[in-house]
């Protein structure tokens, strides 16, 4: 069995004059977003052997937040995260499957587009939850029967989607 955590980075400010997408900021809320996930990661037990992880700025903020509050694993950074679609992210997801449990860092609609494809069966609550839009700094947790290099749409199921604490 493994487990795949899908995480859509935090809350991000909007972008200054100037400023490339890329380059965003989390915002206060996104700061205090990416913490708590990490601390609910850390008391639910979920523990990646790796985490992936876009290079764009606010992703790398959220991983920040939680590894404040979280083991993380060994971290590895993807640009191909930031601007590709959610094949992209599974063809990554399948290249690095030797792991037992992965964390991916992304961006929507990439995540959700992902999810849903991969986990049509699930936990009630986590289905709507996730079928009413991938929140910022939500988590979607993936089991699968076999291992994560042979991850294809339909073959996950749904164990949960958490997300932050209302402000």
């Amino acid at each position: 069995m493994s487990r795949l955590f899908l995480l859509r980075h935090a809350k991000a400010g909007w972008a200054l004059p100037g400023m490339r997408d890329f380059d965003r900021p989390l915002d206060e809320t996104g700061v205090v977003d990416a913490e708590a996930t990490g601390i609910v990661m850390r008391d639910q037990g979920y523990v990646p052997d790796l985490t992936l992880c876009s290079n764009a700025v606010r992703a790398r903020q959220t991983l920040e937040g939680i590894a404040g509050n979280a083991d993380t694993g060994r971290v590895l950074f993807y640009d191909d995260l930031y601007s590709n679609d959610a094949a992209t992210y599974l063809s990554i997801i399948r290249r690095v499957g030797s792991v037992e449990t992965l964390l991916v860092i992304g961006h929507n609609p990439m995540m959700e587009d992902l999810a849903v494809a991969l986990a049509p069966r699930g936990e009630e609550f986590a289905r709507a939850t996730l079928h009413a839009g991938f929140p910022t700094s939500g988590l979607a947790v993936i089991r699968f029967q076999g291992a994560l290099s042979e991850a294809s749409p339909g073959k996950g199921y749904l164990e949960a989607v958490l997300t932050p604490p209302e402000s």
